[in-house]
């Protein structure tokens, strides 16, 4: 990899405590795909809001991926953007979560959130011949990997419950109450919190990362909703945003990132998001019998689909490298 200074120059700025608080706030930001500071700080806080040991390893983890990216001299214009402390949240917050509050958690954290910085390189070396990213791949393998073997573990297991339940067979029938939960917990469940105000906040913190950017996050958002309606998934299960995060990233990443402003491409985005509403549901099936975790494996795996066809599909194009 290279580098945009001279060594000498780029040590000289490492050290300053404020450039890293500054790219680990905006690897918050990058869990939704944004590099905007104040996207970051208001995700952050909503995190906080949504309590202490969320807000607590959602920043541990975040501080620890950009550290360990630091430590390894990635490159350091890929740090200052966010790209290395992403799935470093989405880990601590997912251990915490499906783990608890514990001495051991805390040594899980320091160690996953670091590996997740080497396997966003290992995905990166082997995706880019496809033109594809590693998205939060990264956090679904160690956290996976970690949170399914945490029971065999005394030391570490504690019996914590899982705060996600998986989706079964319900009343089907939705109310505008519903409606209006889902929408704002479809994009706090992008995070694993089930909270409609912390939905709020991030979105008033996607605002500031432009109109097309909280726009997707709102369409995608109401496709999750429809999609999972019109397949009759339990009301319950919709309304806690099981069904809708998935598509809230997708939208956001194909329909304000990956590709340019174009009919077409708002099209494209919110089918991608209809598809990984079904997907969702494939793969906790899929993992159900192991006790896996869905995670958001429906988004990643939904837009490298979508993002490896568009060389082919010449009414789609690809925004250019910023």
């Amino acid at each position: 990899m290279t580098h945009g200074a001279p060594r000498g120059a780029r040590q000289a700025l490492d050290r300053q405590p404020l450039a890293y608080l500054v790219a680990s706030i905006r690897g918050v930001g990058q869990v939704d795909l944004q590099p905007q500071l104040l996207t970051g700080a208001f995700i952050l806080a909503a995190l906080w809001a949504a309590g202490w040991k969320v807000g607590l390893f959602a920043t541990l983890g975040t501080l620890i991926a950009t550290a360990t990216a630091y430590l390894l001299d990635v490159d350091r214009g890929s740090i200052s953007q966010g790209l290395q402390g992403y799935s470093g949240c989405l880990t601590g917050i997912a251990l915490v979560t499906f783990l608890g509050n514990h001495l051991a958690t805390y040594i899980l954290a320091v160690v996953g959130c670091a590996v997740t910085t080497v396997l966003t390189a290992s995905l990166a070396v082997l995706l880019k011949p496809y033109g594809l990213t590693p998205l939060t791949a990264p956090f679904c393998l160690v956290s996976g990997v970690m949170v399914l073997g945490a029971p065999s573990f005394e030391r570490i297991w504690h019996g914590a419950p899982s705060p996600v339940a998986n989706p079964t067979r319900g009343d089907t029938g939705i109310t505008f109450s519903d409606l209006w939960h889902a929408f704002f917990t479809n994009v706090s469940q992008v995070f694993l919190v089930n909270s409609w105000y912390v939905g709020l906040i991030m979105l008033v913190g996607l605002a500031f990362a432009g109109v097309r950017v909280v726009l997707a996050a709102a369409l995608g958002s109401i496709a999750g909703i429809f999609a999972a309606w019109a397949l009759g998934a339990p009301t319950a299960q919709i309304a806690d945003g099981i069904y809708g995060y998935n598509s809230v990233l997708v939208a956001i990443a194909v329909g304000a990132v990956f590709l340019a402003d174009t009919p077409w491409n708002a099209g494209y985005a919110l089918l991608g998001a209809a598809l990984a509403t079904g997907l969702t549901a494939a793969i906790t099936s899929l993992f159900k019998p192991f006790h896996g975790h869905t995670f958001t494996w429906p988004f990643i795996l939904t837009t490298w689909a979508l993002m490896a066809a568009v060389p082919l599909l010449p009414r789609l194009r690809a925004a250019e490298a910023g």
